[in-house]
């Protein structure tokens, strides 16, 4: 059986989405205890479980940004918190998914999470 998150995660996969970022590389996040090493947010109008919008991790580029348009080439999947976030990536990037997981390291350190291809 696979998690609500994970569920309303997989239709993105393949797929060319916006995401806007409420967390632009080198911001500091809310807690205070790491800061963003890539760009992350949401895409608006996808509801994840929570009822927020659903996350992304926006990789392939190394400067901050306010919003981009990629595609969505793997979710993470978080094992233990159902909050799952997907990876998107401006066309043509190709990344390993050991290239994704030290990319988001700095954030799924406090995660038990597995990468999720189509």
């Amino acid at each position: 059986m696979i998690s609500r998150s994970l569920a309303l995660a997989l239709p993105f996969l393949g797929k060319t989405v916006a995401v806007t970022m409420d967390r632009p590389m080198g911001s500091k996040h809310p807690s205070g205890k790491f800061e963003f090493e890539v760009n992350y947010g949401y895409v608006a109008g996808a509801k994840a479980q929570d009822g927020d919008e659903l996350d992304a991790y926006f990789l392939g580029i190394a400067v901050p940004v306010l919003a981009a348009a990629g595609r969505c080439i793997a979710v993470v999947h978080r094992i233990d918190d159902d909050d799952d976030q997907l990876v998107v990536v401006p066309e043509g990037v190709q990344l390993t998914n050991s290239e994704i997981m030290d990319a988001i390291h700095f954030q799924e350190q406090y995660f038990n999470s597995t990468i999720v291809r189509g």
